[in-house]
């Protein structure tokens, strides 16, 4: 069988007799993985923190903790200044160039301590009010966004110069009726979703079948090869389309990688499937004995032992060489899904191939290692 009727397997029977199957599914077999995933919670300051701003404010280390502490001190100034003036409140930002927080009054002869003020027309509850009516109204494709803009005091409407037409300029007209401190300003796109790339989570082919995602790399994810052939197109956990399997091989080894679509954020989680995410660190290969864990959306998260390494194994759709054998369980759908192993489980270890036996009654699970995917395609995993 090649690779794409292995997609098809529905694997029941011969997981029952103890045959090797490659561990994929119809896509109807089994629902798509939960919606979502975050990352690991940072504490205040921490190096990822300070790292983050030096490299996105062009800081040294001693004025991003400066600027942090400024920023924080400013923030809890505004929401004083935002509770004890009420109605009189027109906004508050920070300036960038110096880090000085302005509060907007709508009065003038008020002041804020620790801030500088400027008079404005509108009190951000007027201007909160302007937004909320927008809100209830029916916007055309060409409306990207509104928001209010509490430095300029206005309401700003995004409107999609590509594609501005009659019905933007009826919305825009309308809206300037409700205030006219609504201003217009042009943007070349319309936003879009994101979403994040994440082990363990469902993948869906466009040839038919559910497999799982492996580990995320620059540029999109590496799964089982089995999974899709090279050109197959690839749904994710919610069925946005993600992208195509830019190389693949199957039978000899069960890998393959697949470049995904501007949707798509690759991240450096595996999902556990506790409401939580391991974060891979790298991929220093587990010794034999050592204590592995893997991912996948259909049984979800499952840890043993690595038990031998470089096993051949003689599937019904050809002979695969240089995979890993363990202990652990895995069932259709699981395919393509993380291995990890090592301190909180940060080291990416391999990507499920196939096995017999199911998590009920047990089994034995091979998994294709994950740096000889790495360097056969010349990617980078991502990590955290």
């Amino acid at each position: 069988m090649n690779r794409t009727s292995a997609a098809r397997v529905t694997g029941a029977v011969l997981l029952a007799t103890g045959v090797v199957t490659a561990l994929s599914v119809p896509a109807f077999g089994a629902p798509a993985a939960p919606v979502g995933g975050t990352g690991s919670d940072t504490e205040s300051y921490s190096a990822e923190l300070l790292q983050a701003v030096q490299r996105d404010l062009g800081l040294n280390a001693d004025q991003a903790r400066v600027r942090l502490a400024s920023d924080l001190k400013s923030s809890e100034i505004a929401e004083q200044a935002k509770a004890t003036l009420g109605d009189a409140f027109g906004g508050a930002w920070i300036d960038q160039t110096s880090g000085r927080l302005t509060v907007a009054v709508t009065r003038s002869g008020l002041s804020v301590t620790g801030a500088d003020t400027k008079v404005v027309k509108n009190s951000l509850t007027q201007l909160n009010g302007t937004k909320s009516v927008l809100d209830l109204m029916s916007a055309p494709q060409s409306i990207a966004a509104w928001r209010v803009d509490e430095k300029s005091n206005s309401v700003v409407i995004e409107v999609n110069k590509n594609t501005r037409d009659a019905a933007a300029e009826k919305f825009i007209a309308t809206a300037k009726s409700l205030n006219p401190a609504v201003a217009v300003e042009e943007v070349t796109e319309n936003a879009k979703p994101l979403y994040d790339l994440r082990g363990g989570d469902a993948i869906y082919m466009g040839s038919g079948g559910r497999c799982s995602l492996g580990f995320s790399v620059s540029g999109g994810f590496v799964t089982a090869g089995h999974c899709g052939t090279t050109g197959t197109s690839v749904s994710g956990y919610n069925r946005v389309a993600a992208g195509t399997f830019a190389g693949s091989t199957f039978p000899g080894n069960d890998y393959s990688w697949v470049r995904t679509n501007s949707n798509w954020t690759p991240r450096p989680w595996v999902n556990r499937y506790n409401g939580t995410n391991v974060t891979i660190q790298g991929s220093t290969v587990a010794a034999i004995g050592a204590q592995i864990c893997r991912s996948g959306s259909t049984t979800g998260w499952h840890c043993g032992t690595v038990q031998a390494y470089n096993q051949t194994v003689n599937y019904p759709q050809g002979t695969v060489r240089g995979l890993t054998r363990t202990n652990v369980c895995a069932e259709p759908g699981d395919s393509g899904g993380s291995w990890v192993a090592g301190s909180g489980f940060g080291q990416a270890q391999g990507v499920t191939s196939g096995g017999s036996g199911n998590c009920t009654s047990g089994g034995t699970t091979y998994f294709q290692p994950v740096n000889p995917i790495l360097s056969r395609y010349g990617l980078t995993l991502t990590r955290g």
